[in-house]
């Protein structure tokens, strides 16, 4: 079957050169996405999924050169050109600043503390609600009982939670 596809890509390269490059307009790209669409289409072909290879290997270049363009247009919404190391430098980084992070770190510290304070199946219910995302029903059947409870526990919970957390922020 490889023999196959190398002919038929042989056969259709200048025509996927040419649908690759009225996309991206760069030659040198067009060429770079033509052999990934050799590559992707040789792994499709030897795992059998490909029946049509001249209609694969289109699709899979076109598929290839939009993508391509969408990562440009993407970057370069993101980039800006002409920027000094100066003007970079004054730019804040992403992450949260030491004294952000010491705060979130004391809070979560409240949290597992106002967790760990409630009765365990209370503890149980909020984490497989809250955290596992488990609906009521779930929770229920899985601790055999019943959807009122489970809705009381996390109630409970909750009120614990968030009073602990306010506290915290009072003081």
């Amino acid at each position: 079957m490889p023999a196959i596809l190398n002919a038929i890509f042989a056969a259709h390269r200048r025509s996927l050169l040419w649908t690759v490059m009225r996309i991206v307009r760069d030659p040198q790209t067009a060429e770079e996405l033509a052999q990934e669409t050799y590559l992707r289409a040789h792994k499709a072909v030897e795992s059998g999924k490909v029946e049509h290879i001249e209609g694969f290997l289109h699709q899979t270049a076109r598929n290839l050169a939009l993508d391509h363009l969408r990562r440009r247009k993407t970057r370069a919404g993101a980039e800006v050109q002409g920027l000094d190391e100066h003007l970079l430098a004054g730019i804040s980084a992403d992450i949260p600043s030491i004294e952000q992070a010491l705060i979130e770190k004391q809070a979560f510290g409240v949290f597992q503390a106002a967790l760990a304070a409630l009765p365990e199946r209370a503890q149980t219910v909020l984490v497989l609600s809250r955290i596992e995302e488990w609906s009521n029903v779930r929770i229920a059947e899985h601790l055999g009982i019943s959807e009122r409870t489970v809705f009381n526990d996390l109630k409970l919970a909750m009120a614990h939670c968030r009073d602990a957390m306010a506290r915290r922020d009072r003081t």
